[in-house]
């Protein structure tokens, strides 16, 4: 009768594996920052709060996860870069309630463990945490054998999910409870599709698309905001910040646009790059679709008073962050309007 293991069952015991963990740690240290102390058992990451340096600290926790652009990855056999998206997708979040990114962990759940792909996602993760200047303190690598599905003779299918936490101070949270009439609406450039809208991307294209240019195109891992708002924050009073993600321009301004007031967006107000018009025009897509589907060019909007948009225009155009004008705050029923 065949004598069962847990590693025969298709689950390796990575705890026991010397060389792995010490790929693994070297990852994590990279990411290192002020506040981190480590675990004390081996089962959970300390953190010391005091570290901070914030007088009157308010905790800041976001989750997300890469959606189905992880199939955008396997379909050009490049995970380097999807770690990435899955720390942007947290750490932009973080950062529209003025938070500071401290730490950030991982879930990676595969049907049979690789090192190169895990490797690879590891690193990306590990990037997106130096890049967003918070500490990479842990994680968790399920392999679950007959769960995911596996090409013959390749790569299982694998998911990610994140979860960061920031600080901020109570006095500087942003709430878009500032946002008056007259305010204005300064887009940032987005670094393309970010994560969203990948399912309808996939039923547009076809899978020899996605193999070839297009593709790498697609491929391009979301923008990261923090750094260059964090040193906008100090020095330029923001009434809101936007993180346009899932639901594009239509379901995310409202998130923050107090009641009575509209966001009304002037169309053609920033260079759209052509990418989007070829996902318009291969689907047959209706243009207020695109608008609460994609970003359309546009990852990230600042609501700020007219006063302060050409410092602030001026401030990320030093830390080469592309900007424009597109659009202002009035008075109106609807939370969105596009003119």
């Amino acid at each position: 009768m065949l004598q069962w293991t847990y590693e025969k069952a298709g689950v390796p015991h990575l705890k026991g594996d010397p060389q792995f963990n010490r790929k693994i740690t070297r990852l994590i240290r990279s990411t290192d920052i002020p506040g981190v102390l480590g675990s004390a058992t081996g089962f959970a990451a300390l953190f010391d709060f005091k570290k901070a340096g914030i007088r009157d600290p308010l905790l800041v926790a976001s989750t997300d996860g890469v959606g189905t652009k992880l199939d955008i990855a396997r379909l050009q056999g490049r995970h380097d870069t999807i770690g990435i998206d899955l720390v942007a997708m947290c750490v932009n979040d973080l950062i529209t309630c003025g938070a500071k990114p401290i730490f950030f962990l991982d879930y990676f759940a595969t049907g049979k463990f690789n090192e190169q792909l895990t490797g690879e996602v590891l690193n990306g993760i590990a990037a997106g945490c130096r890049e967003a200047g918070c500490a990479l303190i842990g994680g968790e690598t399920a392999i679950m054998p007959g769960f995911y599905s596996q090409e013959a003779g390749g790569a299982s299918q694998y998911d990610l999910a994140g979860f960061a936490v920031g600080v901020v101070d109570r006095k500087k949270v942003i709430t878009g409870a500032s946002i008056k009439t007259g305010d204005v609406l300064v887009g940032l450039a987005s670094s393309g599709f970010h994560s969203n809208g990948y399912s309808l991307l996939r039923k547009i294209f076809s899978e020899h698309d996605l193999k070839g240019k297009l593709g790498q195109e697609l491929l391009t891992p979301t923008q990261i905001y923090v750094k260059p708002l964090l040193s906008l924050l100090a020095r330029i009073p923001v009434h809101g910040i936007v993180n346009i993600t899932g639901g594009g321009f239509i379901d995310n301004l409202p998130r923050v646009i107090p009641s009575g007031l509209s966001a009304t967006i002037f169309k053609g107000s920033w260079p759209k790059p052509k990418l989007f018009d070829l996902v318009r025009d291969s689907g047959n897509i209706p243009d207020s679709e695109m608008m609460r589907t994609f970003n359309l060019g546009i990852g990230m909007i600042l609501i700020l008073k007219r006063q302060a948009v050409k410092k602030a225009q001026k401030m990320l155009q030093k830390m080469k962050y592309s900007s424009w004008i597109i659009g202002e705050v009035t008075r109106g029923r609807a939370a969105v309007e596009v003119v």
